[in-house]
């Protein structure tokens, strides 16, 4: 046994010293802060433990927000056997034991809920080992991510579990749990304020960092000391975000960004850029919004926006800070002076309502392939030219099923590459002319 587990065992550990934020742990699914939909009385996981199965899931948002506390609650709520592992520390051969342990407690009667932190830094193969003991009932599986589950488990994994997403939690969360460790701790922050406002944006949404911010300004005041703004920043060697503490600026100025780019600005879209590095944002969700710009505001006018906004992404990743803002910087600049259309984005937003109110229609039979007699006897692929062999490689056949015919969803812009999808339309309705399809 382990010299830890003796002092536990003993009882000695109740006296030792514990972070502001693991005192502060919630004890009911209730007491979680900024999770409504998720613990709210009709939230997500709420509903699923009403329904009395519970299943495997993907617990998907930033630091601080409450996954490994709301695993280990609900572990309590489904009187399932709590067993924590991390993906950073666990090899190969501490899961195979977890899973063995797994199976014993089954054998005895009583399941095991396996919490995986930082499952994305599993590999491939290794998150792969789950899925026997997923299917079979051995563990249900919670996992936590601050990354993309998408992007970053396998889709077997994902097919086998359900995501919860996890907000950053909002000022008024926040400002609730720093009332509640003022109750707990029986004193008030000695902040006027103004500095209690600061210490919120400092938290970046991180309710963990929040309560340890806290903690340090009660170590770091004199009795009957009252800090302010700039006094607390210099005490926790922080700066706060410089977005405006009165609106939601973290929104505010991306805004400004993103409409400055539109605008083909790119002064002021350097301008925003750099204020929002030096507020601390997330480089990543910066890139993130330029990829975003350079499809809904620039599309097909010019493809390669895509391509550089995409590469700016990666040459973070490469490089991080500080010398990774400089590519998302130049990404900003071709993104503002690039052409700018939103022909694409509004031709997708029209294709998207059609096909939801048209529901599914068989396609035309004349594009479907006949693999076999009984789909030759009916016709399909009767009639089908092939565009490479007919002039211009174009043949201007009737592609949509037959209950909608032709419709237009594209209507490009006479900016860069879009000109020349324009002389390929106008061609398209040419042909149409000729032929007497109106």
């Amino acid at each position: 046994m382990l010299m830890a587990d003796l002092f536990s065992s003993a009882g000695l550990d109740k006296d030792a010293p514990r972070p502001l934020a693991d005192r502060m742990r919630p004890k009911t699914l209730a007491e979680v802060a900024g999770q409504d939909h998720l613990v709210g009385p009709e939230g997500a996981l709420t509903r699923l433990l009403a329904s009395g199965s519970l299943g495997s899931l993907i617990f998907w948002g930033p630091p601080g927000t409450g996954k490994t506390t709301v695993a280990r609650l609900l572990a309590g709520e489904t009187d399932l056997a709590f067993e924590q592992i991390s993906a950073i520390f666990t090899g190969v051969a501490d899961l195979k034991k977890v899973f063995e342990a797994a199976r014993s407690r089954r054998m005895m009667g009583r399941g095991t809920l396996l919490f995986v932190d930082e499952i994305h830094r599993f590999n491939r193969a290794q998150q792969d080992s789950f899925l026997p003991v997923m299917e079979d009932g051995t563990v249900t599986l919670v996992g936590a991510t601050t990354e993309n589950p998408s992007f970053e488990l396998n889709a077997a994994l994902l097919s086998r579990a359900r995501v919860m997403v996890f907000n950053a939690l909002d000022e008024a969360a926040i400002l609730r749990l720093l009332a509640h460790a003022e109750a707990v701790e029986g004193r008030k922050l000695p902040l006027d304020e103004e500095a209690r406002a600061v210490l919120v944006r400092m938290a970046d949404g991180d309710g963990r960092a929040s309560l340890t911010l806290a903690e340090e300004a009660w170590r770091a005041a004199k009795p009957g000391e009252i800090f302010d703004a700039a006094v607390l920043q210099q005490v926790l060697q922080r700066r706060a975000p410089i977005y405006d503490k009165s609106a939601d600026g973290h929104y505010n100025l991306i805004s400004a960004l993103h409409k400055s780019v539109r605008g083909s600005d790119p002064d002021a879209s350097l301008y925003y850029l750099a204020r929002m590095f030096d507020a601390g944002e997330d480089p990543l969700f910066i890139a993130r919004r330029v990829v975003r710009m350079a499809v809904e505001d620039i599309g097909m006018a010019d493809p390669q926006a895509l391509v550089v906004a995409n590469a700016a992404k990666d040459a973070y990743d490469f490089l991080g800070s500080p010398e990774g803002e400089l590519a998302i910087a130049q990404a900003v600049i071709y993104v503002a002076t690039a052409p700018k259309s939103n022909a694409t984005y509004t031709a997708y937003k029209a294709a998207t309502r059609l096909a939801k109110e048209a529901g599914s229609l068989t396609p035309p039979k004349i594009i479907l392939n006949a693999p076999t007699k009984l789909m030759q006897a009916e016709n399909y692929g009767q009639g089908y030219r092939y565009d490479h062999d007919e002039p211009e490689g174009f043949s201007g056949q009737n592609y949509f099923p037959d209950a909608l015919g032709r419709r237009r969803f594209y209507e490009p812009v006479e900016r860069g590459f879009e000109r020349e999808i324009r002389k390929r339309l106008e061609y398209w309705e040419k042909l149409r002319r000729e032929r007497g399809e109106g």
